[in-house]
């Protein structure tokens, strides 16, 4: 495909009070699609604003720390070496795509051929072979008009993670996407792309992870397409940097007949906000489960949008938070049932637990039904720790601290034991007991 040229200036975007106004625009690149993709999330930026906590949306999470602070777009970085990110390979996992501050790194990352006709690679060399297919999807289930940080990692796209899948296509072992920041005062805007045609399989890791401390922004977009029959088992895990930023953005789209299996885990970060939207077709089913793990001043915000917009869809959603210190949790998960969509079957549950009388957690389940032969319910609870438990846990000579570490573990212990790769487990497992204090 042509190039486009463009004889303009680099030019600031976005409004002054967004950690990327000052950010020059890309060069251009040699596919017009991409330059085009990219003109449309700078125009979006322009007439977008950054949320405020007036936005009923935004209500309980407060950018403005991010506002504070002075960052510059995510240069290229240094080497790492294997033994830099040993500690978050899986075994499972034989094949690895790994980007270093957005950027894609073939040194680490995995060999990613098989032998049944699956494409896993950067955007480029995506676009080298599948060009028809990337164009197809990329940036048409996560629009950039409504959100303004969807549209500044849409118009800021260079590498992202592509997988597309052939018809009856099955791959046998996960494929892990490992998005690793290293750079303090960065912003980087990790990207995937997941295209499952009819029949085909696949269980996807993407991994948030950090090799420093410092504040930073990681700004993720997912779009997924499940074709009719596909099946996906997608495990979202978010472990980035204590004082890091986290914002993500995840459409997934279900065609007739499909079934997506999600698990999301919220465990690092000062702040972070992951929105996830879910479109069902006709007969789909989908699971969504969900853990935030949050202490000492930390906020994890988890909104969601399960909508059915075909009969004879089926969906399940179990969220849990865990909130201790002075941190806080917010979920909002949507239940939504179109006219038309009949025999629907939809159950969604909220439940969390606070660990320390400052800790706060917000949780509004909501159901929105527009057909008349349906079964949903929702339901939600937060507690501390039932004092009952903890007293029966005493009463067979454990102490006080271990009873209170059995029975958090426990809680947490129910979603990060639906992933089915063990290795990831045993890191997630280890995470949690040490940011619930649950190893004394």
């Amino acid at each position: 495909m042509s190039a486009v040229i463009d004889l303009r200036p680099p030019a600031a975007t976005g409004r002054l009070d967004t950690p990327w106004a000052e950010h020059p625009r890309l060069p251009c690149t040699p596919w017009a699609f991409v330059d085009a993709l990219r003109s449309r999330g700078h125009t979006d930026l322009g007439l977008l604003a950054m949320p405020t906590v007036r936005d009923e949306a935004w209500r309980f999470t407060d950018l403005s720390p991010l506002r504070r602070l002075s960052l510059q777009p995510a240069r290229r970085a240094g080497p790492l070496s294997a033994a830099d990110i040993a500690h978050f390979e899986l075994d499972e996992a034989l094949t690895r795509v790994v980007f270093v501050d957005g950027v894609h790194s073939p040194e680490l990352s995995s060999a990613t051929a098989d032998a049944c006709g699956a494409l896993v690679a950067n955007l480029p060399a995506a676009m080298a072979v599948q060009a028809a297919a990337v164009e197809k999807h990329l940036g048409c289930h996560q629009p950039s008009g409504s959100d303004i940080f969807t549209a500044a990692n849409t118009a800021f796209l260079r590498d992202a993670a592509v997988v597309l899948l052939p018809r009856n296509a099955t791959l046998a072992t996960p494929v892990h996407l490992l998005f690793i920041a290293t750079q303090a005062g960065a912003v980087s805007h990790p990207r995937c792309l997941l295209v499952a045609e009819p029949g085909s399989s696949l269980t996807l890791i993407e991994d948030h992870v950090s090799l420093q401390h410092a504040a930073y922004l990681s700004n993720a977009v997912t779009e997924i397409v499940l074709a009719e029959r596909a099946t996906l088992q997608h495990i979202r895990v978010q472990r980035d940097g204590a004082q890091a930023f986290h914002i993500a953005n995840t459409s997934v789209s279900l065609g007739h007949g499909s079934h997506y299996r999600s698990v999301n885990l919220d465990m690092g970060a000062q702040l972070s906000r992951h929105q996830l939207d879910v479109v069902l077709g006709e007969g789909a089913d989908c699971t969504v489960d969900g853990l935030a793990v949050v202490s000492g001043s930390q906020l994890a915000d988890t909104h969601s949008s399960i909508v059915h917009a075909q009969p004879h869809g089926r969906s399940r959603q179990l969220h849990k938070c865990i909130a201790g210190g002075a941190a806080r949790a917010v979920f909002n998960g949507k239940v939504g049932v179109l006219r038309g969509a009949q025999r629907t079957d939809a159950a969604q549950m909220s439940r969390n637990l606070l660990l320390s009388a400052k800790a706060r957690i917000d949780t509004q389940p909501q159901l929105e039904i527009l057909a008349d032969d349906v079964k949903c319910a929702h339901g939600a609870t937060v507690a501390p720790l039932d004092a009952e438990e903890v007293f029966y846990l005493q009463s067979r000579g454990l102490s006080d601290s271990a009873s209170r570490a059995l029975l958090t573990h426990a809680f947490g212990a129910e979603i990060i034991g639906r992933i089915p790769v063990a290795s990831l487990r045993r890191q997630l497992q280890q995470r949690m007991l040490a940011q619930t204090g649950s190893q004394s």
